[in-house]
């Protein structure tokens, strides 16, 4: 018997799957640049919590099971920031990341004016490069955190997609 899986706005009740999930997910990026002292390794449940609260979380469930989960949050200049993009490793490469980004998208677009979409990765992180160039990102920026990791800033525009979504 096989379940779908379905994208929804997560509830306080996520917090502790959401978590765990993102402490397995990004395990391969510490690795990537041998840095396990990366925020979202060191995040605290209280951090999640207020994270939570005051922005856009999307999760994606199979069953009661979180499965994949993103952030978003728009600054006053109306710049949607997407954060923690994690997809289940075994969930992967089946179009999940694509979903929950357009899923975080459309909240954030619908609840504030955006203009602009945001987000940060390293520049060794090959896959997410790929999927957010394939979603419309492009780079617009790269600054040296350290010799072993450089972050790459993408952006894409919010308001062509507005367009698109009401033609």
């Amino acid at each position: 018997m096989g379940m779908s899986v379905t994208i929804s706005a997560a509830t306080d009740r996520d917090a502790e799957q959401i978590l765990k999930l993102q402490y397995l997910c990004y395990q391969s990026e510490a690795a990537l640049y041998d840095d396990y002292s990366i925020e979202p390794l060191t995040q605290t449940f209280d951090e999640l919590r207020a994270e939570m609260r005051d922005g856009c979380v999307v999760v994606a469930r199979l069953g009661d099971e979180v499965v994949g989960s993103v952030r978003g949050a728009v600054d006053a200049d109306g710049v949607g920031s997407i954060d923690k993009l994690i997809v289940h490793p075994r969930m992967q490469r089946h179009g999940l990341g694509s979903r929950l980004l357009a899923a975080v998208e459309e909240r954030l677009t619908a609840e504030h004016a955006v203009t602009r979409f945001r987000l940060l990765t390293g520049h060794r992180s090959e896959g997410n490069l790929r999927l957010y160039r394939s979603r419309g990102y492009a780079q617009v920026g790269t600054e040296e955190v350290s010799r072993r990791l450089s972050l790459i800033t993408l952006e894409k525009d919010a308001t062509a997609q507005k367009y698109v979504a009401s033609a």
